[in-house]
């Protein structure tokens, strides 16, 4: 069986005629392998059609997911801190004002 790169769209009509036609025949037709045709189908399964998009694609965005999971950890410390400074803030008040709690 010859190596050949399908499209999103030969991949669904393949898996569509397999449906209709059956597995052996379709991939006998076609000439993929079984595990080729079974990792498809997988895909399809799990993902839908967007399970078939380009590879670059998925490398942009997964580049792009982990831009932003480094920015929302950055802002999380950001937050962190400024949190930690009200605190240690709030105590110092208490301690040099101690008659300007408030009673519950």
């Amino acid at each position: 069986m010859e190596k050949k790169r399908r499209s999103k769209e030969e991949k669904l009509s393949i898996l569509k005629e397999a449906e209709s036609e059956g597995v052996e025949v379709t991939i006998r037709k076609h000439g993929i392998y079984p595990s080729t045709f079974y990792h498809w189908r997988k895909q399809y399964r799990q993902q839908g059609a967007e399970g078939f998009a380009d590879p670059a694609r998925k490398v942009k965005d997964q580049q792009y997911v982990r831009r932003l999971e480094d920015e929302l950890s950055l802002l999380k410390e950001l937050l962190a801190e400024k949190e930690m400074e009200i605190a240690l803030r709030d105590d110092l008040l208490k301690k040099k004002y101690p008659w300007a709690r408030k009673k519950n």
